[in-house]
């Protein structure tokens, strides 16, 4: 039985059921993207704003994953590298500035981070149920179920911040769901190019 397991085809992406499900994905990512931009420069959240870059990021890398379904393996390969690399230079940016942000006075205001937190907690829930069929696969088809996983923890961080804002009058609760959020980030991104290289080494050995 196992062997037989073993000798199951990876899953590429490539079924029309598939990409009608990313093109959903990515309406609703670009949509939380505008919709928590503006709150977070309006409540004065990085917690906000970094997720609203995590949607922006998902959108384009989702695109791209549907770009290299039909694409050879080495093509796949190299384009969830890609996403590997924008995922840490994205969580590079949060890092720093979430630093930046600890020098700056001002608290976010909580009850938007709250509201909007949930919001985008509420999509993103409905985005990794969609996917939830898809979650195995090639490095490329991975990588969008992790990054959809990372959003939903990431908006249950954004959503406790908010909390914490409230509670303690403090904009230290938001400053460390946004370095919690950049932790994920990197840990993904390390996963994804790990499974990524291999996926290409094994390519070229063949």
């Amino acid at each position: 039985m196992s062997a037989c397991c073993e000798n199951q085809p990876v899953f590429t992406g490539d079924d029309p059921a598939f990409r009608r499900v990313l093109w959903t994905v990515i309406s609703i990512n670009f949509s939380m993207f505008v919709i928590e931009l503006g709150a977070g420069l309006h409540a004065g959240s990085q917690a906000l704003q970094a997720d609203a870059l995590d949607f922006l990021g998902d959108s384009a890398t989702y695109g791209l994953s549907l770009w290299v379904i039909n694409k050879p393996a080495h093509w796949r390969a190299k384009a969830a590298i890609f996403k590997g690399i924008s995922l840490a230079v994205l969580a590079m940016w949060v890092l720093g500035s979430t630093l930046w942000r600890v020098f700056v006075s001002g608290v976010p205001e909580a009850a938007v981070m709250g509201a909007i937190g949930f919001l985008a907690l509420a999509a993103n829930i409905v985005c990794l149920l969609i996917l939830m069929k898809y979650r195995e696969g090639d490095a490329n088809v991975r990588s969008i179920w992790l990054c959809s996983r990372n959003d939903v923890i990431g908006n249950i961080a954004v959503v406790l911040a908010a909390s914490g804002v409230f509670a303690l009058d403090s904009a230290w609760p938001d400053l460390f769901a946004a370095f919690a959020m950049a932790s994920l980030f990197l840990w993904s991104s390390a996963k994804i190019i790990g499974q990524a290289l291999s996926e290409k080494r094994a390519h070229a050995a063949g």
